[in-house]
């Protein structure tokens, strides 16, 4: 969980620095830093459902299907990940 909060810190602060050196804008840099990485999640979730059905039908098609768990190791460490795993648990 350390991983994930300092990733997001990261995320953080990384958009509100962007935002604020080339708006030169507080307000600006604080409504990015919370905007970008909530649609980021929100992208990320449909992103990984388009995948799994990419990859169901890479394998119907004869091919070798990816590791079952290989969404959850490349993802473990990141904010949106640990969002994805909790809503796609829900699904």
């Amino acid at each position: 969980m350390t991983k994930t909060l300092t990733f997001a810190a990261l995320h953080f602060t990384v958009a509100f620095s962007v935002a604020y050196l080339l708006t030169g804008s507080l307000l600006i840099g604080g409504l990015m830093a919370l905007i970008e990485p909530a649609i980021n999640t929100v992208v990320f979730f449909f992103h990984e459902k388009a995948w799994v059905r990419y990859e169901r039908n890479k394998t119907a098609d004869g091919a070798e299907a990816a590791p079952a768990n290989t969404v959850k190791v490349a993802h473990a460490g990141c904010l949106h990940g640990r969002l994805f795993e909790k809503l796609s648990a829900k699904a």
